[in-house]
């Protein structure tokens, strides 16, 4: 049975780089005491349902995917508090539009996303969230 042997020269460069490798594994973990959070830029609402009729002339379910990027601190304490207005004033944007759009139609989600903008506005009192629209699907 053979034995593996490192080579003499693999050996030494590994010694030789250890003490290099030390005071970085421990120079990383310096931070300083206590790390900070990053404040929550984000938050997403819950999926919003419209009536639409389809190319057959049923009625189908148009599901939309909303969130804000709210960068303020206190616009987001007012956005996040003000959830149930925002998905009513979206709610109302996405069935007046979808009660008007043909069937069969796709829709134009550039035009919702600026309807949708100007109800957040509307709703916080001021400018400064970005609305961001997830998936928006049609069954």
């Amino acid at each position: 049975m053979r034995r593996f042997r490192p080579l003499p020269s693999v050996l030494a460069a590994a010694l030789a780089l250890a003490p290099l490798a030390a005071p970085t594994l421990a120079f990383a973990g310096h931070g300083g005491g206590e790390k900070k959070e990053a404040p929550t830029t984000y938050f997403a609402l819950d999926p919003i349902n419209a009536v639409v009729l389809r190319r057959d002339g049923r009625r189908g379910v148009m599901t939309l995917e909303t969130g804000l990027e709210v960068k303020d601190p206190e616009l987001m304490k007012r956005a996040q508090a003000s959830t149930p207005r925002l998905r009513a004033a979206f709610a109302q944007v996405l069935m007046v539009y979808a009660a008007g759009l043909r069937g069969g139609a796709a829709p134009d989600m550039d035009y919702v996303a600026r309807e949708l903008q100007k109800a957040a506005d509307q709703v916080l009192g001021k400018p400064g969230s970005k609305v961001l629209l997830g998936s928006a699907l049609i069954s």
